[in-house]
């Protein structure tokens, strides 16, 4: 667990150089200046305290009060509007921070004020964190609060606050220099700092934000999406135990259909070594890892393994059994899948990840957990020992899992866009867009006539969408009947006939290299998200 804490910091670094913490950045523009050299540290302080008890507390406090996630930025919004104001009327925030007159033998407002600035910041951030601050916050849900997941919440805050203090400094050092006009700097920088309160509480930023690339996500990637990072969060929450331990295996429940056998249950596979493998038709990381899992139930299904596919679904069509059904007999999977539609499943084995694996020994016991691709000798070796019994020759089967720099999976709907690159966002209704003329390193845009709405987006005439990218091979999710005309680099390319709601390939090459898709679409088709292989 000790792993976590580095890189929990690391992750909070991060986050602050993160699009959704760009309109946080003026804040602490304008309030770094003070009378005191310590004003910065006293904001840092403020946002680590407020981060971690809110973090800590926080979820079971808003779930009390009913309070989303929006609610809550907006509290925090509220908060540094009210700070801005005893910026530029110095008497109120004499009388607003008076409580905190015993944090310094100085003026009241400085320290005070910025403890009370780094709390304020400290609401607006936790949103914006990643699968770290992700784990924190389930675990804390679920009344799962102890001494690591203390330790690493004040990791990923310190992370958080170094940068923030830096800037704070900077700002401070320049106001300095003004030291003539420190009350006009001031108010300057209350009026800079409510501007970006109301933009933060209306969700202005939101559409600065979708158009600006994640700059910062290959590196998010790279530390919080690590195989050692997934594991240890995974143990953090209780999903993976050490092999020592062998926790018994979760029951199968919630399953809404079931196809290629019967339903079953973990009493009923007692006595065979059973994997569970937890997927979803249309991810390109799952689908992937299939020649692996069907040469496996191929192999050894008659020495006692039996594969299990939970099929818990990412989007909404994912839910139809037809779908699902007819996913399996194009893959030629022929183990069980069952339909996790309600993730009880899911939830029961506390996973996190597509895909995710789950060896299970005749007794009934949880052996090993692998979450991702890769690793595949590595697990039927494991595979083989638990079935322990004469076997033939393990696979030969090289390991083809994507190691190349690539463009990040890409969401096209509103609730989790990223690398937007065009022209303002209007959702859920029928709206006209339009290229920008030039298009931004692993983002996309739109033209013509499209529904922006949560998942996904609808087309209409004219629809077209063109794509900044970097891969050997493009994947889009697709539902609806019509056809996506794909050029490439402003050569027509292929036509891609849409006749099931799946994961359809655009475009393949032979090693990694940057281009240019540019795709029109049949009026009616809709469109989920970009894969990258």
């Amino acid at each position: 667990m000790f792993v976590l804490v580095p890189i929990a910091f690391a992750a909070g670094v991060i986050t602050v150089f993160t699009p959704c913490i760009l309109p946080v950045l003026p804040i602490v523009l304008a309030g770094g200046p003070g009378t005191t050299r310590r004003r910065p540290y006293a904001i840092a302080a403020g946002l680590v305290t407020t981060f971690t008890a809110f973090l800590l507390a926080g979820a079971w406090l808003w779930g009390l009060l009913g309070i989303g996630t929006q609610h809550q930025i907006q509290i925090g919004a509220v908060l540094l509007g009210l700070l801005a104001l005893t910026l530029i009327v110095p008497r109120l925030g004499e009388w607003v921070e008076r409580p905190l007159a015993f944090m310094t033998r100085y003026r009241v407002g400085d320290l005070g004020g910025g403890f009370l600035l780094g709390a304020a910041l400290g609401l607006v951030f936790i949103p914006c964190g990643g699968p770290v601050l992700a784990a924190l916050t389930s675990n804390v849900a679920r009344d799962r609060v102890g001494g690591w997941l203390v330790v690493i919440a004040l990791a990923y805050a310190i992370g958080a606050a170094l940068p923030l203090l830096a800037i704070a400094a900077g700002s401070r050092r320049v106001a300095t220099s003004f030291r003539r006009h420190a009350q006009a700097v001031r108010v300057a920088g209350g009026v800079l700092m409510a501007a970006a309160a109301v933009v933060i509480y209306n969700g202005w930023a939101q559409s600065l934000q979708t158009k600006v690339p994640s700059y910062a996500q290959w590196l998010q990637d790279r530390i919080e999406g690590s195989g050692q990072a997934k594991d240890q969060l995974a143990q953090l929450s209780g999903a993976k135990q050490s092999s020592q331990k062998s926790p018994g295996a979760p029951d199968i429940q919630g399953i809404s259909g079931w196809i290629n056998s019967a339903p079953l249950t973990t009493e009923r596979l007692r006595g065979k070594v059973v994997l569970v493998d937890f997927w979803t038709y249309s991810c390109i990381n799952c689908l992937r890892t299939l020649p692996y899992l069907k040469s496996w139930d191929e192999r050894y299904r008659s020495k006692g393994l039996v594969i299990l596919g939970v099929h818990s679904p990412e989007f909404a069509f994912e839910h139809s059994l037809g779908n699902v059904r007819q996913a399996v007999k194009q893959l030629g999977i022929h183990y069980p899948v069952a339909l996790d539609n309600d993730f009880a499943t899911w939830n029961a084995y506390q996973n996190q990840y597509w895909p995710a694996d789950y060896l299970i020994d005749r007794s009934g016991r949880i052996r090993d957990v692998h979450f991702g691709e890769g690793a595949y000798a590595q697990t039927e070796q494991k595979i083989r020992r638990l079935l322990a019994t004469k076997l033939p020759p393990a696979l030969d089967q090289p390991d083809r899992t994507p190691t190349e720099l690539r463009t990040p999976e890409s969401y096209l709907g509103y609730a989790r866009i990223g690398n937007y690159d065009g022209s303002p966002l209007r959702t859920d209704r029928p709206a006209q867009y339009r290229f920008p003329s030039a298009l931004l390193k692993d983002s996309f845009a739109y033209a013509g006539t499209w529904t922006v709405a949560s998942q996904r987006i609808l087309a209409g005439p004219g629809a077209r969408l063109r794509l900044n990218f970097l891969a050997r091979s493009v994947h889009l999710v697709l539902t609806g009947r019509g056809d996506v005309h794909v050029k490439l680099n402003g050569r027509p390319l292929r036509t891609v006939h849409v006749t099931a709601d799946k994961l359809y390939t655009l475009a393949s090459q032979k090693r990694p290299q940057e281009g240019l898709l540019e795709l029109s679409f049949t009026p009616g088709l809709s469109a989920y998200a970009f894969t990258f292989g």
